[in-house]
């Protein structure tokens, strides 16, 4: 299982470098790693930690959370908020402010609606508490009541 996610990692980098227009040397010396690796990594034949796929994911102007992913790093479910901060970190067309800004507002939303949902999920509980509370109260009533 782990080769599959290997294998796929590094056809995700080779497309991300050919897209980037970098041969496989460039990416290698932007990245800090040796090009017999880099090949290695494209061809699924190794696994790199997460700092080196930081590095390549720095070399190559996107996400490292994205490497990650494709790597098996960070989980399936974390997907959709890791593609939504890629989309807006590829953006050509927004300068590097304008991105950080955008990642900010969507930070605060995530944060915003995590902390409601939250909040509905402990009131949901406090009612169904509340609502065996009353049940057991009745059936205590009931028994007292029958003796």
């Amino acid at each position: 299982m782990a080769s599959l996610n290997v294998g796929n990692l590094g056809e995700y980098l080779r497309e991300q470098r050919r897209q980037a227009q970098l041969s496989l040397r460039q990416l290698a010396d932007a990245a800090g790693v040796s090009n017999p690796y880099l090949s290695q990594i494209e061809r699924g034949l190794r696994k790199p930690s997460a700092d080196i796929l930081q590095q390549l994911a720095k070399a190559l102007r996107i996400s490292a959370e994205t490497l990650y992913v494709q790597a098996g790093i960070l989980d399936e479910r974390d997907r959709d908020e890791v593609e939504t901060r890629a989309v807006i970190l590829a953006d050509p067309s927004i300068s590097e402010q304008q991105k950080q800004a955008l990642l900010q507002i969507y930070e605060s939303f995530r944060k915003e609606n995590a902390a409601e949902a939250e909040a509905e999920a402990e009131a949901d509980a406090r009612e169904r508490s509340a609502a065996t509370d009353g049940a057991d109260a009745g059936t205590d009533a009931e028994t007292h009541h029958t003796n």
